[in-house]
């Protein structure tokens, strides 16, 4: 089971990845966008962290992260992780998460992000990576009604790394990358590997939940 300390260092674990990797997201972001991308995920990602200790529900803290990232994110990041973690703090139980209360945050997160932004699966976006990762939680949780977290936690976190590598040979459909065409190919979209990151720090971060 997940619970509010857990998710807290689900946040933590994700932040320091972030900055870890701030110049990396930038390095992808600057070919076909506007090469703020690492910048902008990791301020947003300090001011969630620094909201953290405030929250004492794990729908508290989702919503703590979302206004975090919205409020020090720029460009479309931050409305579109705001809003991925908004929704997922709706679907949030009011104490422990077992592993079906987590594929129906983390769809209810990706439905959010495909509305917000209005990507489909193939436009060559974050939602490309996240599609894969909640497939592979709701697979988990149709299969058994009580599957081994870090089982179903590293499932998705492989799943979500395939569909970001998978975003490489795709000719951008939305945002600033899409303006370039067909030049979009053979450049991995920056929000996918940032999704990417945030599912395998919950696989790093949850295994003993």
């Amino acid at each position: 089971m997940i619970s509010t300390e857990d998710i807290r260092r689900w946040i933590r674990s994700y932040a320091d990845r972030i900055a870890e990797q701030k110049a990396y997201l930038t390095k992808l972001d600057s070919p076909i966008g506007d090469g703020d991308h690492g910048q902008n995920m990791n301020r947003g990602m300090q001011a969630a962290v620094a909201a953290l200790e405030d929250a004492a529900t794990p729908a508290a803290t989702l919503q703590a992260v979302a206004m975090g990232l919205i409020s020090k994110t720029g460009g479309a990041s931050g409305p579109l992780y705001g809003t991925f973690f908004l929704e997922a703090a709706k679907q949030a139980p009011a104490d422990a998460i077992d592993g079906a209360d987590w594929a129906a945050m983390m769809r209810a997160g990706l439905d959010g992000v495909q509305r917000r932004g209005n990507a489909q699966p193939g436009d060559k976006t974050m939602v490309d990576a996240l599609t894969p990762g909640v497939e592979a939680l709701e697979q988990a949780a149709q299969d058994s009604p009580s599957p081994a977290l870090p089982d179903i936690l590293q499932a998705a976190a492989d799943a979500t790394r395939e569909g970001m590598e998978a975003t490489v040979p795709m000719v951008a459909r939305k945002g600033r990358a899409s303006y370039l065409g067909e030049r979009s190919k053979g450049h991995q979209d920056p929000g996918a590997t940032s999704s990417y990151y945030l599912f395998q720090a919950a696989a790093d971060s949850l295994t003993s939940a």
